[in-house]
Parts: C-alpha cells; structure tokens; sequence
C-alpha cells in the first residue's frame, strides 16, 4: 500500500500467480470467485472455460462502482470503461451471481446479469461468538468511562463510502448534553479524519479507539446502547456493510445513516430494529438519538427484535444452508445436463 504503482503491481503478481495456481491443481467442481481484489473473478471465468469448472461470483463490493461513487476513478474516464465491461462480462458468464442484498440485486441486473442465475444470500453473524453483554459485567464501561451515560458507537471501518461528517456533527451538537458518550472505534481511511474533527473540536462527549480484539467482540459490541452504520450517497447496492448483522447479534439497535432504499435500511424497517436517516441531516440525527435517550424501554426493545431477527433470517446455520444448496444445484444441474444428453 506504499503507493498506487506498487499496490498495482502487487495486485498483478498476485492475479499472476493465482492463475498459474488455479491452473496446476486438479480440477474442481465450482469456484467460488469474490470481488476483492478486483476482478479476480476471471481467474473463475479462465477455469470455467479450460477445465469446465462452475463459476460462483460471490459480489460483496461492486467495482469498478465503488472507486467511482468514492471519487478515486472518474465516471466515463477509458480505464472505467474498461473495468466496466470486465465487470459485466464476468457477471454475464457466471453460472450463479450470489448477492448480498436487494438493492445489490439491482446493480447486477442492470449490468447484463441474467436475473435466473442471481441469487440473495446475506451476510451473517454467529449468534454464539457474539451475544449481548450487561452493562455492569462490560470491561469496556470502565475502560471508556462509560458510566450511567446513553452511549453512541461507531465500531469497525471508516472507510471511503462511509458517511463519517453526518455522525462527528452531531456528536458535536450533543457536547452540551451530558446524557451522552460518542465512541468512534476501528480503522480505515477515514480514521484520521475522525480523530482530527474529534482534537480540533475539542469534543469532551467522544471516545476514539483502535479495532479491538476478536475474541472481546460481543464485549465491544454490547457496551454502547444504540450502534451508528453509514454510507455515503450514490453507494447503496455497490456495498452492504456487514457490521449490522454483528450488532444484531449484540441485542442492539442501529441508526443507519444513508439511502432508504439500501438494503440495511430495508432490514431495520421490516424488523423494527433501528431507524433510518438520510446523509447530511444532522439535526435528524440529533433528533432521533435524543428520542431513543428519552426512551430507553424502546431502545431495549429494538435490542431484542435485533437478535430475534438475527435467529431467525440472518443466522450462520441458514446463511449457510442457502449456499449449500446453491453450489449442490449448480453441480447436479451440470450432471442432469449430461444425463439427458447421454440419454
């Protein structure tokens, strides 16, 4: 990451080098390709075509989208164009597009997908790596001088399609209530922009912290009373930020910040587990953690509904069942094919 000449040539040595691995071993009955790093889902589309491999194409980030929504690559610029149509070619060959929400489904479809080959399998949390953890047996509420304090947390990536300006402000405006600690917890690119508005404004209410261990997971995640998650415009379907599922598992409630069509907002709607507010409306955002403050009987109760859903639509078991029977079928689909022919 020293540079973009040297991540570049980073990324091509690996392709280069996955390749040639792909290629050497015996073969196998499908591969199932990310898109991180980008389009290393030609490496499934080269399988497919030399040994007759199957080719899942697991979309978990959308590129090149991502980078343009962002503002690194330029929209309508040759090296877009490009990536663009070797996007839309490894969708269109793949023998199923696995997705990770509605409004993703929707990109993919619009990219030349054929809609009887993509199918929506969420992201999910283990219910028993993360649970919900009392406030009195937290290490954290010392560790963060918590106290009696309604707490706000942002935990994981800052990263380049997150909206981080909409939550600093309002953690800002609600300096003067002392109901209140703001924890901004992990890394990323945006990271340095946090901890620069959190020292330049002076925002005594605010905690910043690195990523915390895995293992003290349920621990972090159960110590605020409601979690913040966000996106920047322009980016619902090209991501679907996976930390919902770990608050839900957490018995917490979360405060989306972003488009109301995304996926996420959908899920806190249909489950009656957070609220929705769109980017840049801090003083919405002031409003409505003030109202769950004043409430906390309904933030408990969204806490439950949480981890109620989770157990019930985004669980590991089930999550997993659904790709089990995704890659049986696209494998007996290729024997009933050769069965009729041979018949």
């Amino acid at each position: 990451k020293a540079g973009i000449l040297a991540r570049a040539a980073d990324f091509a040595v690996f392709y280069v080098l996955a390749m040639f691995k792909a290629l050497t071993l015996k073969r196998f009955d499908v591969a199932v390709c990310f898109t991180t790093p980008p389009f290393i889902s030609l490496v499934g589309w080269v399988l497919r075509t030399i040994r007759g491999t199957k080719f899942v194409y697991w979309v978990m980030d959308m590129y090149p989208d991502v980078p343009v929504v962002c503002g690194v690559m330029k929209e309508g610029a040759l090296s877009t164009r490009f990536f663009e149509a070797v996007d839309r070619f490894c969708l269109r060959r793949a023998d199923r597009v696995v997705v990770l929400g509605r409004c993703m489904r929707e990109r993919v479809l619009a990219k030349g997908a054929d809609p009887a080959k993509v199918e929506q399998i969420g992201v999910w949390s283990d219910q028993s790596e993360v649970k919900p953890i009392a406030r009195e047996d937290n290490e954290y509420t010392e560790r963060w001088g918590l106290g009696g304090k309604f707490v706000v947390m942002y935990s994981g990536n800052f990263g380049l399609a997150h909206d981080v300006r909409t939550m600093l402000e309002a953690a800002e405006q609600l300096e003067s209530d002392d109901r209140f600690r703001f924890l901004f917890v992990g890394g990323g690119k945006k990271k340095a922009e946090v901890e620069a508005f959190v020292r330049e404004r002076n925002l005594s209410n605010a905690v910043v912290d690195g990523y915390q261990p895995r293992e003290k997971l349920d621990h972090s995640l159960s110590c605020p009373d409601v979690h913040l998650a966000t996106m920047i415009p322009g980016a619902e379907g090209l991501i679907v930020p996976c930390k919902l599922f770990g608050i839900m598992a957490a018995g917490r409630p979360t405060v989306f910040i972003g488009s109301p069509k995304s996926e996420l907002a959908l899920v806190l709607r249909e489950n009656g587990c957070g609220e929705v507010v769109e980017p840049g409306r801090v003083e919405t955002l002031v409003e409505v953690l003030r109202g769950l403050a004043d409430d906390p009987g309904r933030v408990r109760s969204m806490g439950e509904r949480a981890r109620e859903a989770l157990s019930e639509a985004y669980s590991r078991e089930r999550a997993c069942e659904a790709w089990r029977r995704l890659l049986e079928g696209v494998v007996n689909s290729e024997s009933a094919v050769k069965a009729a022919e041979a018949a």
